[in-house]
């Protein structure tokens, strides 16, 4: 469908959840294609703004689609084997797989250790000497370590399970497939860091805080250039990170957080607020106010998710960055307290640069403003608070 905004053609689609509940607003129950077609044709006409835009004129997002696309299979094909690897250690042999805990079994040294000797019968046999020496010539870092451990964890466990000798010849097939999916990642990662090179939005978001290449196609995948949101309140709802106000009369009121939204846009806002608390200052003196105030991990790593909206609204929209008299602090409420950007006013002891109690008229808001520096003060500014 293709709805006609200002005499230039869009192409837009209706996603299916939408038309199901715009079907239980008009008469009938039947399904069939000529009703489907009619409650399309109705909500787009009556309820324009249900309509999703498709971006069909960009030859990166249609390859980053698809890149991306096959990567999430890896992932979850990468998932399922470790998932796979770690059953089978813990039917045959628990101590040992307790050795590799967390990220220590994808480890490379973890992989060919595991391939090459399939379980604790092997690395029985050929003893904590031999296989320190075969490990040592992997030049892997921590052979000496993991070694160790190894060994250690072996000598907590004298039966053999039942089953055991099957199990060690599937564990080093597993190990060489958790490797080769890796590999696949790696190699897909340098293809989108290499489409992403031809995107021109790509420094922009790569320069923000706690955004990288995936991070960064999956913002470009779900939002484009970001021209479709006016403000960055619509951002936020779309992404999930809006409170959702709920009141009914004066016995029923508060803001609750939102369950809908696109999913794949709010999981990269909270990986990145999450790499921004552990890499930056600010962000991760914020995060920990979040914590002593009672807050559990996820919350307070979500509670930096519309700062990282802000800012990468701010970076997308230079104009309205050089326009920002008009623009509204979009968080939750209780933190902005409904002011605006500029209206906030002096802390004892503010740095001059961080000044904005000073109102801006839009008449004297200069056009060459520059967007990133913009968001970044507009950002540090929020995270003082």
């Amino acid at each position: 469908m293709e709805p006609t905004s200002f005499g230039s053609p869009i192409t837009a689609y209706l996603p299916g959840l939408a038309m199901r509940k715009a079907a239980q607003l008009l008469p009938g129950d039947a399904k069939t294609d000529a009703r489907d077609a009619f409650v399309i044709a109705t909500t787009a006409l009556k309820m324009p703004d249900t309509l999703r835009t498709v971006d069909r004129d960009s030859e990166v997002l249609a390859s980053l689609k698809v890149l991306a696309g096959y990567d999430d299979d890896l992932a979850r094909d990468c998932t399922r084997q470790i998932n796979r690897i770690r059953s089978l250690l813990l039917q045959i042999h628990p101590a040992l797989e307790r050795v590799f805990t967390g990220t220590r079994l994808t480890t490379q040294l973890s992989l060919d250790l595991l391939a090459r000797y399939g379980g604790p019968t092997a690395l029985i046999t050929a003893g904590r000497a031999r296989v320190k020496a075969w490990a040592r010539k992997t030049k892997h870092r921590g052979v000496d370590a993991l070694v160790d451990d190894v060994f250690t964890a072996l000598s907590e466990q004298s039966a053999v399970v039942i089953g055991t000798a099957a199990a060690e010849k599937i564990i080093p097939r597993v190990a060489n497939q958790i490797a080769a999916l890796k590999k696949q990642r790696r190699e897909l990662a340098a293809e989108v860091e290499e489409l992403l090179d031809a995107f021109p939005l790509r420094e922009v978001l790569i320069s923000m805080l706690g955004i990288g290449t995936k991070t960064a196609a999956t913002i470009l995948l779900t939002i484009g250039d970001g021209s479709t949101f006016p403000t960055a309140g619509h951002l936020a709802a779309y992404a999930g990170i809006a409170p959702v106000t709920r009141r009914s009369g004066k016995s029923i009121r508060g803001e609750h957080p939102a369950r809908s939204g696109n999913k794949q846009l709010k999981n990269a806002l909270f990986r990145s607020a999450w790499v921004a608390s552990n890499c930056d200052p600010e962000s991760a003196a914020y995060y920990q106010r979040r914590r002593t105030q009672g807050k559990k991990h996820n919350a307070a790593a979500i509670s930096l998710a519309p700062l990282t909206n802000i800012a990468l609204f701010l970076r997308l929209h230079p104009r309205t960055a050089a326009n920002i008299a008009r623009i509204e602090v979009e968080l939750a409420r209780g933190f902005t307290r409904g002011q605006t950007v500029i209206d906030r006013r002096r802390r004892t002891g503010e740095a001059d640069e961080h000044n904005l109690a000073t109102p801006i008229a839009r008449s004297d808001a200069a056009v060459t403003v520059n967007a990133p520096a913009v968001a970044e003060l507009y950002l540090t500014t929020l995270l003082n608070r």
